[in-house]
């Protein structure tokens, strides 16, 4: 099959608006104009002037529309488009309009169908029963609510047999795989635009951040697995990576509700490596057919490679942590405190086991500590760290993390050490952070951290080393833009 086609969708107050944002689109193929948006609602007004195809949508309010007037005006105002001349009208399979379908003859006809709850039991049935109507092409787009919801559509893709006219989509958060690896579900077409409730991307992320126009059904899929990723820059870094080094993969977040929602969607999608964050770095380790010596020893993993149908796991969070230590300070001889008792803490004990240094774990479950310490060379302390108990202090929780960003570990009247190093990257500089600084600490922050581990990650899925600066360029340029779209959050 060709390569899928970008949809970008445009809703307005006004038809005047529509067609002003309409001719504002650059890089999509077409463009979706939502009518059932604009209160004057004007046909000839829409189409008038285009310079690229465009579907026609008048969408009601029983499917997930905005339009109240009755269904004759709608079938009124569709029909209109379809004799004017629009490329394609989207017709609901619920409506049955079906004498705008005959005398169509199904050519130009997108015929819909819309679930905002779930993944309905009937899906294969009705998708048959809208290809049975001979309409040009079926949509269906489905809520999904774990990453394996996305599962049904993949099936479907394989049992459908025609080589075109199919758009399927997984509406929500965890359906981004249907629209950034459309051609993997035979999918004609990716919708874009400004409808964040429904999980679309704008045209821009699709294109710069996921190279969408290079992704096909035999692209290699990496990923980002934990919970929350919406504001990873991972995506971001390898991405940049993949495109610079010319190889043909793409990298997506994986926001898994469990363990086994990531298992079952990333062996039926054939993922070729993963990164691991927060909340399973723990979980997956026992998930994964082996792991490297390292992984072992701390007893959790931040990397999965696949390889011949079996995962192995790594981590490089130790090789990552002490890379942007080494031309900051000497550690031999220092006293560390590391907050946390999670797989993150477990690694930076276990680098830290490689320096003279004395390390001690402080969590709040001072059973959760004990374990921690056994895998490693470090021994616990209480919580919180005592004043003046520390030289270096090491924050392995995510507190102080997007969103959460006013939130810190520790007191700001606790830091009394020589430098604080906090493993949150999002926002650069936290809470934790400001405050260290204002006390006279030297600080660390995750980002360098972050890159570091990433281009071990990058080099271990691909056997090259990442293009020198690009992962940490692209990091950057990403979070400049969450705090952009934060700051004109209203």
């Amino acid at each position: 099959m060709s390569k899928p086609l970008i949809v970008e969708t445009v809703t307005a107050p006004t038809t005047a608006e529509l067609r002003r944002r309409r001719d504002e689109v650059t890089d999509a193929d077409l463009v979706e104009l939502r009518l059932d948006t604009v209160h004057d609602p004007n046909v000839a007004g829409a189409l008038a002037g285009r310079r690229r195809p465009v579907i026609v949508t008048c969408r009601p309010t029983w499917e997930g529309g905005h339009f109240t007037g009755s269904e004759d005006e709608r079938r009124r105002l569709l029909t209109e488009a379809f004799v004017l001349g629009a490329e394609y009208v989207d017709v609901e399979w619920r409506a049955q309009f079906d004498d705008l379908l005959s005398r169509a003859g199904g050519r130009r006809i997108v015929l819909s169908s819309h679930d905002f709850d779930t993944v309905p039991h009937d899906l294969v049935s009705r998708a048959h029963a809208m290809r049975a109507t001979g309409a040009e092409v079926v949509k269906l787009a489905v809520r999904t609510r774990q990453l394996r919801d996305c599962v049904p559509l993949l099936d479907l893709a394989s049992r459908d047999g025609r080589p075109d006219g199919l758009v399927l989509i997984g509406m929500g958060e965890h359906g981004l795989a249907t629209r950034v690896l459309a051609a993997r579900f035979t999918s004609i077409w990716m919708y874009a635009g400004a409808q964040i409730e429904a999980g679309q991307l704008t045209t821009a992320s699709m294109l710069d951040e996921y190279g969408v126009r290079s992704v096909s059904e035999s692209t290699q899929i990496y990923g980002l697995v934990g919970r929350p990723v919406a504001h990873s820059v991972s995506p971001a870094m390898f991405n940049a990576a993949f495109r610079t080094a010319r190889l043909d993969a793409v990298y997506l977040p994986f926001p898994a509700v469990d363990v086994d929602d990531f298992v079952t969607f990333a062996k039926a999608i054939g993922i070729k490596g993963a990164s691991v964050t927060i909340p399973f770095k723990l979980a997956l380790f026992e998930a994964v057919d082996d792991a490297y010596s390292v992984a072992r020893r701390i007893g959790a993993i931040n990397t999965i490679r696949a390889s011949d149908g079996r995962w192995v796991g790594g981590n490089t969070d130790a090789i990552g942590f002490l890379a942007p230590l080494s031309h900051r300070m000497g550690l031999t001889g220092q006293r560390v405190a590391i907050l946390g008792a999670g797989g993150a803490a477990r690694s930076v004990a276990i680098a830290l086991g490689s320096t003279s240094v004395d390390v001690r774990i402080h969590a709040r479950d001072r059973r959760r500590a004990e374990e921690a310490a056994m895998l490693t060379s470090a021994t616990t302390g209480d919580w919180p760290p005592p004043r003046g108990s520390w030289d270096l202090l090491v924050n392995c929780t995510p507190v102080g993390m997007y969103p959460r960003v006013d939130e810190t570990p520790l007191p700001a009247d606790y830091l009394t050490g020589r430098c604080v190093y906090d493993l949150v990257y999002n926002p650069p500089e936290t809470r934790l952070l400001c405050e260290a600084a204002k006390a006279g600490c030297d600080t660390v922050g995750g980002l360098d951290m972050l890159v570091a581990q990433a281009q071990e990650q990058f080099y271990w899925w691909t056997g090259a080393r990442p293009p020198a600066g690009i992962m940490r360029k692209a990091a950057l340029k990403r979070l400049t833009e969450f705090i952009r779209d934060e700051d004109h959050v209203v």
